[in-house]
């Protein structure tokens, strides 16, 4: 079964940059969708980025476009997110998740695999 351990949360000031890092264990096959998700005190669970590991296609929430980029290493079996211009309104814990998929990839789709999380806050 699939396992994935998040890294890279911490405390930054508005306008700081972090990146965040996925690194994913028994996978049997190396195509997949992962995806960061994030969820604040008192607020549902958004997607904020994710790509499809056997092409690269990757897919944005419009909230984070231009400022998140999210991207892969296939050898080290890590996916990463690169966060900048960082705003308190992304303080949340940061989860990376994970699905067996051909293609087609969004946050719609049903991820079978989660970490356990990572925080990031962001102070004004």
């Amino acid at each position: 079964q699939v396992q994935l351990v998040e890294s890279g949360g911490g405390s930054v000031q508005a306008g700081g940059s972090l990146r965040l890092s996925c690194a994913g264990y028994g996978y049997t096959s190396p195509y997949l969708c992962m995806a960061w998700f994030r969820q604040a005190p008192g607020k549902e669970r958004e997607g904020v980025a994710g790509i499809w590991t056997g092409g690269g296609s990757t897919y944005y929430a419009d909230s984070v476009k231009g400022r998140f980029t999210i991207s892969q290493d296939n050898a080290k079996n890590t996916v990463y997110l690169q966060m900048n211009s960082l705003k308190p309104e992304d303080t949340a814990m940061y989860y990376c998740a994970a699905m067996y998929q051909l293609g087609g990839c969004s946050f719609l789709n049903r991820y079978s695999y989660w970490g356990q999380g990572t925080q990031v806050t962001v102070s004004s």
